[in-house]
């Protein structure tokens, strides 16, 4: 296969992933959302500590701007049960056997 390596010099990539965690059924649930840019993790949401947290430079800028939306932070932090919680019947038959 030909050496693209130079032509994807200037490509970016962004990604964030979120995730449901479960302990003892319902009874204690997070809702985790990670934010990457160029592979390192730069900031991430945990619904335990209850607004953003920068890991670079780029991710403390970015996770005052999120901290600063009061709205977007209700839903972020509602998500637990609106989400999480409610979805628990559809994640548990394939994720209780792991």
């Amino acid at each position: 296969p030909p050496d693209l390596s130079s032509a994807l010099t200037g490509v970016f990539q962004e990604m964030a992933n979120s995730e449901c965690h479960f302990s003892n059924g319902t009874e204690k649930v997070r809702f985790v959302v990670r934010s990457f840019y160029n592979r390192p993790q730069f900031a991430t949401f945990d619904s335990d500590v209850g607004h953003f947290v920068g890991f670079t430079p780029y991710g403390e800028k970015q996770a005052r701007y999120w901290n600063s939306q009061p709205e977007k932070m209700e839903y972020r932090r509602a998500v637990v049960d609106t989400v999480c919680r409610h979805n628990y019947p559809f994640f548990a038959p394939t994720t209780a056997e792991r």
